[in-house]
């Protein structure tokens, strides 16, 4: 109990998705479904790239760490999901929302970083052929792996602590099927100030910073091509650099979704249908659209199923 005779709050409710009971069951298979489709598709991936020695390359140790990051992504959220939908009361403790908030901004802002270092990745491989191995040598690609894991649990660590110092008196309902910070941030009975102020800064810092920096690589990708435009440069941009923008466009089209288009009076409804879109179905196409965009990857892919079919 406080001072105030309030009540501190102890676990809080998830609501979950707005589905009606009579489709509950149908949704549950179509969302187990999709979130084993994750976890095997990364899983693939980063079998794949370890397995073949033609794959230990860095855009390849990217993707690898990418679809490692997608992976936990969807497994953050999913299973507790899940878990909710199959239940009559979705609740969860105090320190398992924090711990679910920190690891879901975790590997979301390892996501948008990755993705930069990819965009950089192809920009050397195709304005500076000659001098990529030089550049992106293995030092180098390990430091900035670790570098972005460091960032992204340090960015985290800093919102689940200010997070943690705020009370929770009455309300516990999160309108949503995970602990989103801003949701949190709503049934908070303390001066949220300074956490709401930390998320605009950082977070515009590390969501729009990022992008620029993606648009940027690619016009001077673009511009290095039409100096003297081929069909074999024009092709070699496309097969190098299409699985990436398609990967880029799902998931920052759902934040810009999300933040930038007016909301009317289904925005909580969109934001969860958003929400949906960068935590459940990007993780899960991500290991498609480089499986079947990526020649390196289909190839080593039908190499190792036939090597698996002599060896039975």
């Amino acid at each position: 109990m406080t001072g105030n005779n309030q009540t501190l709050i102890l676990e809080f409710l998830l609501l979950g998705l707005p589905i009606p009971s009579e489709y509950h069951l149908l949704f549950y298979a179509l969302f187990l479904a999709m979130y084993l489709t994750t976890i095997l598709g990364n899983l693939l991936i980063i079998v794949l790239v370890r397995l073949d020695s033609h794959l230990h390359m860095p855009m390849y140790l990217f993707l690898s760490n990418l679809s490692f990051s997608d992976l936990c992504f969807s497994s953050v959220t999913m299973p507790k999901l899940l878990q909710n939908m199959q239940s009559q009361v979705p609740p969860i403790s105090y320190a398992g929302c924090l711990t679910q908030m920190y690891f879901l901004m975790v590997f979301a802002d390892m996501e948008i970083f990755l993705l930069v270092v990819m965009a950089y990745d192809h920009y050397v491989a195709i304005c500076f052929p000659l001098h990529y191995t030089s550049i992106m040598s293995t030092k180098l690609c390990a430091s900035l792996v670790l570098l972005l894991w460091m960032l992204t649990t340090s960015h985290a660590l800093l919102h689940t602590l200010l997070m943690a110092r705020l009370s929770f008196c009455e309300k516990n309902v999160i309108l949503h099927f995970f602990c989103d910070i801003s949701a949190l941030l709503k049934l908070s009975c303390s001066d949220t100030y300074v956490d709401e102020m930390m998320i605009y800064i950082l977070g515009g810092l590390i969501s729009i910073i990022p992008f620029l920096l993606i648009v940027m690589s690619y016009i001077r990708i673009f511009f290095s091509i039409f100096k003297f435009p081929s069909i074999h440069d024009i092709h070699k941009v496309f097969s190098t650099c299409g699985s990436h923008l398609s990967v880029v466009t799902l998931f920052y089209g759902t934040i810009f979704g999300i933040y930038l288009c007016p909301s009317g009076n289904n925005s909580t409804v969109k934001e969860i249908a958003m929400a949906m879109m960068y935590t459940v179905v990007s993780p899960m196409l991500n290991p498609f659209i480089y499986s079947l965009r990526n020649r390196d990857v289909k190839r080593t892919l039908i190499r190792v199923i036939c090597i698996k079919k002599i060896s039975l």
